[in-house]
């Protein structure tokens, strides 16, 4: 990312994103601070030399830098450990995109809060003005947010009850009460068939899995192997007219591989809809960034 580039995101009210890729890792500015991400010790230092040069063309400099080792598995990831700057400060912080304020915790093993390559879709989203979303494996639920803000009333479940807590400050941060709002701790696949039963309908879906996990009663779920059963419950809660968004960053998934599962499931619930490839931010390179894709019912 160019310093040009970053001006023209941040006039937009987003200072949250990435400023480089690379095989070896990433940088992603998150509001005052960086995070430095790395697969290896000579990528860490060639990311950190770019920041330095980078911070030095652009007249900007973080409050603070952490450095976060990337091992293989996901779930060996460990903090973020501090590599400069003031270490009384605490590791929460807000952060803006597109105005919206949103709670980060650095020092989270996983993830600090927010998937920055999703911000086009959260903008598609909200554009939509849908009435009722659901928004599946929410997460610290900012799309459902972002629905919110917009005007509808939304249900999101994940089976973390921590990360829904963190969901229900996002909106606290935006001053939107949680009266329209429901919060459900629950294996989304499990409850999709319920939902169908009790007779809702959503015109908005957000399907984004992990690429694996295990339910509360450890059944395990592997999302190339899953992928089509889940969007299969999803179209049976799916009003006439409805938008799901199909995302995951499973590498053995792309984009024409969503498309064809999802052109599938459709012809199997005798649906017809348009597909829509709104890509990457611009500050995420072709490679990197989730494989998304706007399933429009019709």
């Amino acid at each position: 990312m160019t310093p040009a580039q970053c001006k023209t995101i941040e006039a937009a009210g987003t200072n949250a994103h990435r400023l480089a890729s690379g095989p070896g890792g990433w940088v992603e500015r998150l509001g005052d601070d960086v995070i430095l991400s790395y697969k290896s010790d000579d990528a860490r230092d060639l990311l950190a030399a770019g920041l330095t040069t980078w911070c030095t063309n652009s007249g900007w400099q973080p409050a603070r830098v952490f450095h976060r080792f990337l091992p293989l598995k996901n779930a060996d990831r460990v903090s973020p450990v501090l590599h400069s700057g003031d270490a009384s400060l605490p590791l929460t912080t807000v952060v803006t995109e597109a105005g919206i304020r949103y709670g980060l915790d650095i020092g989270a093993s996983y993830s600090h809060g927010l998937f920055l390559d999703q911000r086009l879709n959260r903008a598609k989203l909200h554009a939509l003005k849908p009435k009722r979303v659901l928004n599946t494996f929410a997460y610290t639920c900012s799309f459902s947010l972002v629905a919110a803000l917009a005007g509808a009333e939304t249900l999101s479940v994940d089976l973390s009850r921590k990360s829904l807590d963190r969901g229900r400050h996002n909106l606290a941060l935006n001053g939107v009460a949680e009266t329209k709002h429901r919060f459900v701790a629950d294996d989304a696949a499990e409850l999709l068939p319920q939902l169908c039963v009790r007779g809702e309908r959503f015109d908005a879906i957000i399907l984004d899995p992990p690429t694996f996990s295990r339910s509360k009663n450890g059944r395990r779920w592997q999302v190339e192997d899953h992928i089509e059963d889940l969007l299969d419950a999803a179209l049976e809660v799916a009003a006439q007219k409805c938008a799901i968004l199909l995302s995951t960053n499973c590498t053995k998934l792309d984009l024409a591989s969503l498309e064809r599962s999802a052109r599938w499931c459709a012809k199997g619930k005798r649906r017809t809809a348009d597909y829509l490839k709104l890509g990457t931010p611009v500050d995420f390179p072709p490679g990197h960034g989730s494989s998304t894709l706007w399933m429009m019912l019709r």
